[in-house]
């Protein structure tokens, strides 16, 4: 990611205002994103301050990357980043070591349990929610993986106060690269769409099913695909 455009980007760029004027009701972004440089953070909370203002959600792929925080001052710096931008998080993504690295919360041994046991996960919730009492959901998927084209999939999310879990498939891997963004898109579309917190994270479950049978990490899910997969199909059907 060295020299990326991106990384250029800086608070002043976009007109904020007259794109949350014409209706963009979402806006997300991520901690990649927020370690590319100095200025990326402070645009993500100038966009999301915009979109709070604007009556529009906010959400955070945590996503941790030791690496790249390594270039902006390390692991300290990292959580006293995050820590800005989740003043402003409604929607928050991030599996028990994103919340243990990025946050800086305390929590149990991330490899002492299944991949498919969300018990780790659901624990650091308190911590998590006494930090930012403002976050009203985080999500993350659960994946067991066996061989490069055999995974264990599921999916996991407290939404107020609640806990949602999607079923377990077994998944007939193509390409795994982008299965966790593509849960985010169907998570979020389902809140976006009106669809119950169970609902969302089954969507979210089955959206990023079917993007590990694609090659890539573009979907080619439709619609009415993802929504056949979250009420019982099967990836293999679909395609």
């Amino acid at each position: 990611r060295c020299n990326e455009a991106a990384a250029l980007l800086k608070p002043g760029d976009f007109d904020w205002k007259k794109i949350f004027g014409e209706g963009v009701r979402w806006f997300h972004s991520g901690g990649i994103f927020s370690a590319l440089s100095q200025t990326t953070p402070e645009l993500i909370i100038e966009a999301m301050q915009a979109a709070k203002a604007a009556g529009a959600t906010t959400s955070f792929d945590l996503n941790y990357r030791a690496k790249l925080w390594n270039i902006q001052g390390g692991h300290d710096r990292a959580v006293a980043i995050l820590d800005k931008i989740l003043k402003n998080v409604d929607v928050l993504v991030g599996n028990e070591e994103d919340l243990q690295m990025g946050l800086g919360i305390p929590g149990p041994d991330v490899h002492s349990k299944s991949k498919l046991d969300p018990s780790a996960f659901l624990s650091m919730m308190k911590n998590v929610t006494k930090k930012h009492p403002h976050v009203q959901a985080v999500a993350t998927t659960l994946r067991e993986v066996h061989s490069t084209n055999h995974h264990s999939w599921s999916a996991v999310a407290w939404v107020n106060g609640e806990t949602h879990q999607a079923p377990t498939c077994e998944l007939q891997v193509i390409d795994r690269v982008g299965g966790g963004d593509g849960f985010a898109g169907g998570f979020f579309y389902g809140l976006l769409s009106g669809a119950d917190a169970s609902e969302a994270v089954k969507l979210g479950w089955a959206h990023g099913a079917l993007l590990t049978t694609f090659p890539g990490d573009t979907t080619m899910a439709t619609v009415d695909q993802v929504k056949a997969f979250a009420q019982g199909g099967s990836a293999r059907i679909q395609r």
